[in-house]
């Protein structure tokens, strides 16, 4: 058995910048554990599968299709980067002739429309999050950012992610510069009550490129020690964010060691648009 795959960068326009996704378009579903054991040997953040929904439909002219998203460990509900990576290559690769495609996944029906050559507009749910104690969560907050002030903590139960926001006294070096152990991090909370950790600050909207709000994500609970450029934290940051902020439109940065930027909409009827670029970097065949 062939299955094809690719290597997309996405959220940026640089190769070897923002999140590598691996993608793998399927005529039809895989068992669970060859999934997992592609994307265990795949080794990225997530990798997707692509499948066609309906035996007639093909990936140039169909517009529905299943997508599921393995880490290296487990099956996740929801992954950006890796949503815009598969769009990038049915739209780009696969030569799909659509303006939008529709993605159906655990998360419900995610749309994907393309808005030039690289760039792409995801139609996601927006997850808000809420206020808590910071002494609920104090080791794993001081598992995560040691002694540095804090001004805001927050959980989002749906997707599990700790928001912690730092102090608006801190330098964005502070953020860029945390060093993380994902064992001591893992460690610090096992109630299940948090399956990402959020560490978020308030940008620089009025130097260029004008960043509202900067952030990192770590998820070694699912075998994520530090994503690079995070999707689905977005539908939590983007939320705080427009209330802190007042604003429905933001530039946003994840500044990891690649960095990623990412462009979003929070709207009226509770979802969120986030729009980005890739870079596919890959082309290739998996043998089994």
């Amino acid at each position: 058995m062939e299955i094809p795959v690719y290597v997309v960068d996405a959220f940026t326009t640089l190769p070897f910048r923002g999140n590598p996704a691996a993608i793998c378009p399927l005529l039809h579903e895989l068992s669970d554990e060859l999934y997992q054991k592609i994307a265990t040997e795949m080794n990225v953040s997530e990798t997707a599968f692509v499948i066609k929904l309906n035996p007639s439909d093909d990936f140039t002219t169909g517009y529905r299709f299943r997508l599921r998203w393995f880490t290296p460990t487990n099956e996740v509900n929801l992954c950006g980067h890796a949503t815009l990576a598969t769009a990038a290559i049915l739209f780009q690769d696969l030569k799909n002739v659509n303006s939008k495609l529709v993605f159906e996944t655990k998360s419900g029906e995610l749309c994907v429309i393309r808005q030039g050559a690289e760039r792409f507009l995801m139609d996601f749910p927006l997850y808000p999050p809420t206020r808590k104690d910071a002494n609920e969560f104090r080791d794993v907050i001081k598992a995560a950012v040691g002694d540095i002030p804090v001004q805001d903590v927050y959980l989002c139960s749906n997707t599990k992610k700790l928001l912690v926001r730092l102090s608006d006294t801190c330098d964005r070096s502070v953020l860029t510069n945390l060093k993380l152990d994902p064992a001591t991090l893992m460690s610090s909370e096992k109630t299940g009550k948090v399956k990402g950790v959020i560490l978020t600050m308030i940008g620089a909207p009025d130097c260029q490129p004008g960043y509202d709000f900067y952030s990192r994500f770590f998820s070694p609970w699912n075998g994520i020690p530090e994503d690079p450029v995070t999707g689905s934290a977005h539908t939590v940051l983007g939320s705080y964010w427009s209330e802190k902020l007042g604003k429905k439109k933001m530039l946003a940065f994840q500044c990891s060691s690649r960095g990623g930027e990412l462009e979003l909409e929070v709207r009226d009827d509770g979802r969120i648009n986030i729009a980005g670029q890739t870079v596919t970097i890959m082309r290739g065949t998996i043998t089994l």
